[in-house]
């Protein structure tokens, strides 16, 4: 097809790949006489409804996509000649080697140079997966990764491409989901049709691990379907332990977001520590953040805090007209005194809102002792403590997962004869962390645990 125009625009200039039904060209835009990349999903014998389907999804989902490491969509067409019938999809060139093809041409990668390209990698997942309606992409492997040239410290730049496999993650509830991707790189929950952001992070791990040892996953060993990659390369033990939380092929032991992976990546920890923890009856989540220390005499917690929310954004919002005092004329018949107190109560809320929103970014330390509890907030270097009677306390109470099935948070309280103590005003805790901090506290404490449906 070279020199062929297609739709009366893109001239192709050479092939790029071939699957069956599915051709991709490097054309040139006679419009813009930019290159770009078409991709065409041509109606023949071996034509399948469900290819037109992902063909489609592609188009509609790289449409909603702004990010610098992602193709931008261009334009979607019919092609009809006597050659060839079906639908084009047009994207914008990116002048990158895929990984493989790097590996392939003898280019190694230092253990600093696969971290970068980790962290470069797992930045574009987040935004994905972070959308209002998370995309997953399911085929991250080599071949769908693009990498320039190394310039001056930089590895290259990265880009995640072929969006062929994606998937609506809001689109899957009460479907059924084609199983889509590459063996080798595919989590065993694909395999299955199920597919989480966790997903990604797993064909994530295993093309890292391709990286580290040159070797295909499926050319690895495997014990307990966990690829065994140590024996085949040169790492750090820290580096080792993270790509092997990467590549977990337990969902519940796996990162399960990007921004978990990309802490976890910065601070590492043991792995050898965390299987040893995962053997006691009560281990804490993988991706937790809570700090948490025992002794004889207390039990200390130090939660995140929940940082700016959608409740701190309206009330500053609400209240900056009238600090302004663009919303004040209103009440000027009421008097200018009126008006001046309303500008100077909506500047105060602006601040207090601020400062609260700021306060909340930091961790909260919580002491349990047999017969109270003391909470220490640190505000700039100011702190304080709020104390808590323990004495009447009389058992835990825990919202089950059946509770919060419709979008209700996780709770946990200790209930005494006079007030109950509600951690989820505290920090915004998963469910798996509160039932694993309802345990700690039912032991500690010596409480009976009651699990609820509310």
């Amino acid at each position: 097809m070279t020199n062929q125009i297609l739709n009366e625009r893109y001239q192709i200039e050479q092939e790029l790949g071939r699957q069956t039904g599915r051709r991709t060209y490097l054309a040139e835009d006679l419009q813009s006489q930019e290159r770009v990349v078409v991709k065409l999903l041509l109606l023949g014998p071996d034509f399948d409804w469900q290819d037109l389907k992902l063909f489609e999804r592609e188009a509609e989902t790289l449409k909603t996509l702004e990010h610098p490491a992602i193709p931008r969509y261009l334009d979607y067409f019919e092609v009809d000649t006597a050659d060839n019938k079906g639908f084009g999809l047009v994207q914008s060139y990116v002048a990158g080697k895929s990984l493989e093809s790097h590996l392939i041409s003898g280019r190694t990668f230092s253990e600093s140079e696969v971290k970068e390209l980790a962290i470069a990698l797992l930045e574009i997942l987040r935004y994905l997966h972070q959308l209002k309606s998370p995309v997953i992409h399911r085929d991250i492997k080599p071949s769908n990764i693009l990498l320039t040239d190394r310039s001056g410290n930089s590895v290259g730049q990265v880009y995640l491409v072929d969006f062929g496999s994606v998937q609506n993650l809001a689109a899957t509830e009460g479907s059924t989901i084609t199983v889509v991707g590459t063996y080798g790189y595919m989590p065993p929950e694909q395999f299955g049709g199920r597919c989480t952001p966790a997903s990604d992070l797993y064909s994530l791990g295993a093309t890292l691990i391709y990286l580290v040892t040159g070797l295909h996953p499926t050319e690895l060993p495997q014990k307990d379907l966990q690829i065994q990659f140590r024996q085949s390369c040169n790492l750090s033990e820290e580096f080792a332990d993270w790509l092997e939380w990467m590549s977990e092929p337990s969902l519940s032991q796996r990162f399960k977001s990007a921004k978990i992976a990309i802490t976890a990546l910065k601070k590492p920890r043991p792995r050898k520590q965390a299987k040893l923890a995962s053997r006691d009856q009560n281990p804490q989540p993988v991706e937790s953040e809570i700090v948490l220390r025992k002794n004889h005499r207390y039990l200390e917690l130090s939660l995140p805090k929940q940082g700016f929310s959608i409740r701190h954004i309206a009330t500053i919002s609400f209240a900056t007209p009238f600090a302004l005092g663009t919303a004040l004329m209103n009440f000027m018949g009421s008097g200018v005194a009126i008006a001046n107190f309303l500008q100077f109560a909506a500047i105060v809320t602006i601040i207090l809102t601020i400062l609260s929103g700021f306060y909340q970014r930091l961790y909260i330390h919580i002491y349990f002792y047999k017969k109270q509890l003391v909470l220490t907030h640190d505000l700039l270097g100011i702190k304080w403590h709020i104390i808590r009677s323990l004495k009447n306390a009389s058992h835990l109470k825990l919202a089950t997962s059946g509770a919060i099935k419709y979008g209700r948070k996780p709770w946990l309280v200790i209930v005494t004869s006079a007030v109950s103590y509600d951690f989820s005003s505290y920090a915004n805790l998963t469910l798996e962390e509160m039932e694993w901090l309802a345990q700690e506290l039912h032991k500690y404490l010596g409480l009976p645990l009651h699990k609820v449906e509310d």
